[in-house]
């Protein structure tokens, strides 16, 4: 009867080397240096807006998580975020989307592990601050009542975009297949979100950067601009819808990776 030798351990270190098991471990130990993402999806939409970015840059080596946002009220979805937040170890580059630009201002204040704030065609507010109030700041929305579908639930009234008008408002630079789509599975918001005020903002002592989506028709551009110049972030305009970060998954992730060299 034979009995077969364990591999001697340099025999372990020549297989490792031979076949790359010390580079995954090496990839690994890289990524593990690397901040994580956190991706904030706002109202109308859900986490799957954030693919094409998430994929590239799990690609680059960061790990990305991209929590869904309850959508139901300013302080309930800053407790949750918040809450995520706090199960993340090591620095973090925090993205929010539209309302989740509002979200991501209240969690990550007070939050030592967050180093950026990048705001995508987002409400970046100052304490006292409302969705409402901002939206209407400058002319440009068409995001009004009339363009709202309105339906009671226990507890509150959510608000849906009325489907034949979602591409236009909301994602006009998508093809009209991909707009239905997300006009079917849009996640709506409480009503009651839009008069809530924001409080102190992460962006006083975290440093962001925002893009600016020129043809939004949720937030007009000027309002973007505006938000960004108070808050003294890094800002790029692109020429996109207000779902930036699915017709400019490039551009949006450029600028979420200048954000996360700063945390290096």
């Amino acid at each position: 009867m034979f009995l077969r030798k364990r591999p001697v351990p340099h025999l372990l270190l020549a297989f490792a080397l031979v076949f790359g098991v010390s580079g995954s471990a090496t990839a690994a130990a890289d990524h593990a240096h690397k901040p994580t993402v956190v991706l904030v999806h706002g109202a109308f939409a859900d986490a799957s807006g954030w693919n094409d970015v998430a994929r590239s840059l799990r690609r680059k080596g960061y790990p990305v998580l991209a929590p869904a946002n309850p959508l139901r009220g300013v302080d309930a979805d800053s407790a949750y975020l918040r809450s995520v937040l706090a199960t993340v170890t090591g620095p973090i580059v925090l993205v929010g989307h539209s309302y989740g630009g509002f979200v991501l201002t209240n969690a990550a204040t007070g939050n030592p592990n967050v180093k950026a704030l990048v705001y995508v065609a987002a409400f970046a507010p100052d304490a006292g601050d409302t969705v409402g109030g901002l939206a209407a700041k400058f002319p440009g929305s068409q995001l009004g009542p009339a363009a709202l579908d309105f339906r009671p639930y226990p507890g509150g009234v959510d608000g849906y975009i009325k489907l034949p008008l979602f591409r236009d408002v909301f994602a006009a630079d998508v093809s009209p297949s991909t707009a239905a789509a997300m006009a079917a599975a849009q996640r709506p918001a409480d009503v009651g979100t839009l008069d809530q005020q924001s409080g102190v903002p992460a962006w006083k002592s975290i440093p962001s950067w925002t893009l600016v989506a020129k043809d939004d028709q949720v937030i007009p551009a000027a309002t973007q601009r505006f938000m960004a110049q108070r808050a003294g972030a890094h800002t790029v305009e692109v020429k996109a819808s207000h779902v930036a970060m699915i017709s400019k998954p490039a551009s949006t992730t450029d600028l979420i990776l200048d954000a996360a060299k700063e945390t290096s």
